[in-house]
């Protein structure tokens, strides 16, 4: 029960930082999210948790795979608020190509053999 707890104040505290951070400079607000603590505080945690270093593995790959379609709808999230369309829309619009390319990304993954 402890290791969720301590879960869930490292999760709060870095987006606590984020926020805090952007609120004076979005680009180093940006710089800190851009890290990848979430990925190695994660890879920590779950060999602690299972001694599993294929486990491990398998996340770091999938992390690699997944991170990769989400940088278009940041940049169309970033356009968008750019040439004034709020921000409900540009989010909601954002997050759906997203989504759009996580599927593109799933079955080009499932074409060449990878699976998860």
């Amino acid at each position: 029960m402890w290791i969720y707890c301590i879960k869930l104040a490292v999760s709060a505290l870095i987006i606590a930082v984020v926020t805090e951070v952007a609120k004076r400079s979005g680009y180093m607000g940006g710089l800190i999210k851009s890290l990848p603590l979430i990925s190695i505080i994660s890879f920590v945690l779950l060999y602690l948790e299972t001694r599993d270093q294929a486990k491990v593995a398998s996340l770091s790959e999938g992390t690699f795979w997944f991170v990769l379609p989400t940088l278009p709808a940041f940049l169309l999230f970033s356009w968008l608020l750019r040439h004034e369309i709020t921000f409900w829309p540009s989010l909601g619009l954002s997050l759906l190509l997203m989504l759009a390319c996580y599927q593109l990304t799933m079955f080009l993954l499932s074409r060449l053999g990878i699976s998860f």
